[in-house]
């Protein structure tokens, strides 16, 4: 049940003007190659956040909720992608993603149901994108962000390994480290605001952004 690359939107690409020419250019990538589309929280898994730091609420359920914003997330990434497909099913997103349409991922149920990860704010769609490139036997994940990649000093990192990138502050969760040192899968970091950039990846392997390799 291999895809071709499974992408991560991170939500924050929400919050500018941004996001609809980055769907566009998924769903134009998505007749050539198998995607697996993973949506981030942004703005709905913020609200969970509030709602934790108001009612101080259980681990389990604070996950689950946030879970339910990156659904949330999915149908707007579903209505702004042409040709994609909504689905909670592995096996349909394989089936449309082979098919030409990209398969945009609603993980709640899968991930309540097995369960893989710590119920921690530590771990976010960063590690479930991970998570579910492992699941699928997918060998590149993509993370989109709305900055060139990981920095350091307001630097771009151009190439780092998963030991590194287990001291390095900033840019995805703190789990996420663990899960890439069990692993032999090649991550992209890249800026979604540059859509152009998603597509020079998948179609040489290389762009602008920081590399991380297991």
């Amino acid at each position: 049940m291999s895809f071709a690359a499974v992408i991560k939107v991170g939500g924050s690409l929400s919050r500018g003007n941004g996001l609809p020419a980055l769907c566009e250019e998924i769903g134009r990538l998505g007749k050539r190659y198998a995607l697996l589309i993973v949506p981030g929280g942004g703005d709905f898994a913020e609200q969970v956040r509030e709602a934790d730091r108001r009612f101080h609420l259980e681990a389990t359920t604070a996950h689950r909720m946030a879970l339910l914003g990156m659904d949330q997330y999915g149908y707007v990434l579903s209505d702004l992608t042409a040709d994609s497909v909504l689905t909670a099913d592995l096996d349909y997103a394989r089936e449309s993603a082979e098919s030409g349409r990209a398969a945009i991922l609603l993980s709640s149920f899968l991930i309540m149901k097995e369960d893989p990860l710590p119920n921690s704010w530590s771990v976010t769609s960063d590690s479930i994108a991970a998570w579910l490139a492992c699941r699928t036997r997918s060998d590149r994940l993509v993370l989109l962000k709305d900055v060139d990649g990981l920095l350091a000093a307001g630097k771009l990192i151009g190439e780092m390994t998963a030991d590194q990138l287990a001291s390095h502050s900033g840019g995805v969760d703190a789990y996420f480290p663990d899960i890439l040192s069990a692993v032999g899968l090649e991550v992209w970091a890249i800026n979604g605001l540059h859509p152009e950039r998603l597509g020079e990846l998948l179609n040489t392997g290389h762009t602008t952004g920081t590399r991380i390799i297991a």
